[in-house]
């Protein structure tokens, strides 16, 4: 991987649950983008390249905001990948700018789910959620996910409480960051007392829908500032052709290359960020990338009692799901780490991180997966 396109700012637009009335997903980019360029010190007149996920931003588009923000481009692209969106435009920009067709992208992921905004969109995500599972009743992916849930405790030897280690561990995280939606204090018995939602999910075990967006910066032109450097990145798309049972994803595929392109192992990780919809995902993938052991039970006691860093922002769980931002959510937080900008919940001397991405759900589970391994510079 070239060593000219480096990431030089992370920027989250404060998530909530009750947006602004009158505030619509343009307006949501557009502040974001602004505050961003102005936290990183990039002027805005030197942006040539921008890349935009959101499931709210229609009828408009990328070009659209573009417009809106008064910017001038060389590069444009609109990803529509979900959880995966945020790895998925990092990979193209950082090739972009390293061919020349851009020298400062901005990329900017975020929606304002409203109860109203989240519901049409769970209602008619894509065809087969519109034609063959709404019909059923399903009031969103948290039915999929809670039997693909209960398949994982199946293979596993997992009970339904040990996902709880997960979710109160991100929790802990959440407590140190000011802009996680919430910080309150959860124990275990508070897991275990939430009610089921589908079973066996529990309220903690399901991300709650919130307004708000986020943004990184790749550029190739001098920066003063702390960057970060993409060392590898690999995506999947249909690596089962949606026919296996969810309980790999495309991770197990492409994580070994990935690993091997970097020059790095899974021990050598100080920051870890998964796609974290739900706890489930969360277990899937770490033991898809090499990051958890074969006996699950155990593993996932760890993370909570070790403080592993992971999901370090408090992940999704703890701060929320603002639509497509999930997808960039991650890598928003292992960049901030990087660059030693994350207050009380800074892990120290942080050099390597590695995210993820998951999502497309079609018809049980997601159909795209991609990780990026990053390194401060």
């Amino acid at each position: 991987m070239s060593r000219a396109a480096r990431i030089v700012g992370a920027y989250e637009h404060r998530y909530t649950r009750h947006p602004a009335n009158g505030l619509q997903t343009v307006g949501l980019l557009a502040t974001a983008i602004r505050s961003a360029l102005l936290d990183a010190g990039i002027d805005f007149d030197s942006v040539d390249g921008l890349g935009v996920a959101s499931f709210t931003l229609g009828p408009d588009h990328a070009v659209d905001l573009a417009r809106n923000c008064g910017l001038s481009l060389r590069w444009i692209m609109e990803d529509t990948n979900g959880g995966a969106s945020g790895v998925n435009l990092l990979q193209h920009a950082i090739r972009a700018v390293d061919a020349g067709d851009a020298e400062t992208i901005v990329l900017v992921a975020g929606d304002i789910m409203t109860g109203d905004a989240h519901r049409r969109l769970v209602d008619s995500y894509n065809a087969a959620t519109r034609d063959l599972v709404t019909p059923l009743g399903a009031a969103g992916p948290n039915s999929a996910f809670a039997m693909l849930t209960t398949r994982h405790m199946r293979e596993t030897g997992l009970q339904s409480d040990d996902y709880g280690h997960i979710a109160v561990a991100q929790r802990r995280w959440a407590a140190l960051n000011p802009g996680a939606v919430y910080r309150s204090p959860m124990t275990f018995d508070d897991y275990r007392a939430a009610p089921v939602v589908s079973n066996p999910l529990r309220r903690f075990d399901c991300v709650p829908p919130v307004a708000g967006a986020d943004v990184l910066i790749i550029t190739s032109r001098p920066h003063e500032g702390p960057a970060v450097r993409v060392r590898a990145l690999g995506a999947t798309v249909n690596t089962d052709r949606h026919e296996g049972d969810g309980l790999r994803t495309g991770l197990a595929t492409v994580a070994p290359q990935v690993w091997d392109n970097a020059a790095v192992s899974p021990g050598d990780v100080d920051v870890i960020s998964v796609y974290d919809d739900y706890p489930v995902m969360v277990a899937i993938q770490l033991a898809d990338c090499g990051l958890l052991a074969d006996d699950f039970p155990a593993a996932l006691a760890r993370i909570d009692e070790d403080r592993r860093p992971i999901n370090t922002s408090g992940g999704q769980l703890s701060c929320g799901q603002a639509g497509a931002a999930g997808g960039m959510h991650g890598l928003v937080e292992t960049v901030t780490q990087l660059q030693g900008r994350a207050g009380d919940r800074q892990v120290p001397g942080a050099r390597i991180a590695m995210s993820t991405g998951y999502g497309m759900v079609t018809y049980r589970y997601g159909s795209c997966a991609n990780m990026a391994v990053l390194e401060r510079i």
